[in-house]
C-alpha cells in the first residue's frame, strides 16, 4: 500500500521513555514533525548501530522541531531492559515503542508476517500527521541517520515553500526547482 500522503492510522502503545513507561498513540504525531523508525528487535546486531546513530542525531532533529520515535514488535519492558544492559542503547533520549500486538507495525505496512518482526522502515511524518517520506530496508542493511536530517530538512521547505520542490542531493541553503512549463526538457 501507498503511504505518502496518508494520515497515520488510529493505535495506542507502551513505550520506554527517561526512565518511563509512557503510552503513544496517533495524537503524538500531531502538532510537530516526527520521525518514525521501525526496527526488527531487540538484543540483535544491526538494530544497536542504527538506533545509536538515530541518538546521535537526535539533537539536531529535535533542534529543527521533530520528536523521534524508534519500533520494535517487543515489548516496552524489553525496550527497558536493553536500555539498561546495552552501552549503544543506554544512550538514547528519544522514545521506544513497544508493538507486540504489531498494529502500528502493520499499520506502516512493515511488518514481516512470517517473521513477526518489523522491517528496517523510517517514516517522516509532518505536523498534520500525514507521512511524507518511506525507506525501507532489507534486514542486513542498516540506515544512516544523517539521511533522515537531510529529508526532514527537505521536507520541511517543500512544506513551507508552495509550489517549490528540492532535486536530488538538495541541501539546506542550496537551489531548488520551481516546476513550469519553461523547465520542461531543460534539467
Amino acid at each position: 500500500m501507498a503511504l505518502i500522503g496518508k494520515e497515520v492510522l488510529p493505535f495506542t502503545a507502551q513505550a520506554f521513555h527517561n526512565g518511563d513507561f509512557i503510552t503513544v498513540s496517533e495524537e503524538n504525531f500531531k502538532g510537530k514533525w516526527s520521525v518514525v523508525c521501525f526496527y526488527p528487535a531487540d538484543f540483535t546486531f544491526v538494530c544497536p548501530t542504527e538506533l545509536e546513530d538515530l541518538q546521535n542525531e537526535y539533537a539536531t532533529l529535535k533542534e529543527l522541531g521533530a520528536e523521534v520515535y524508534s519500533v520494535s514488535t517487543d515489548t516496552h519492558f524489553t525496550h527497558k531492559a536493553w536500555h539498561d544492559h546495552s552501552e549503544a542503547i543506554s544512550k538514547i533520549e528519544y522514545v521506544m515503542i513497544g508493538d507486540p500486538s504489531q498494529r502500528l507495525t502493520r499499520n506502516f505496512d512493515v511488518l514481516d508476517e512470517e517473521a513477526g518482526l518489523a522491517e528496517r522502515g523510517t517514516f517522516i511524518i509532518d505536523p498534520d500527521g500525514i507521512i511524507q517520506t518511506v525507506e525501507i530496508n532489507a534486514g542486513g542493511i542498516g540506515r544512516d541517520a544523517s539521511t533522515v536530517v537531510s529529508k526532514l530538512k527537505a521536507a520541511q521547505y517543500v512544506r513551507n515553500n508552495p509550489g517549490e520542490v528540492c532535486p536530488a542531493k538538495w541541501q539546506e541553503g542550496s537551489a531548488t526547482l520551481k516546476p513550469s512549463l519553461d523547465l520542461v526538457g531543460k534539467i
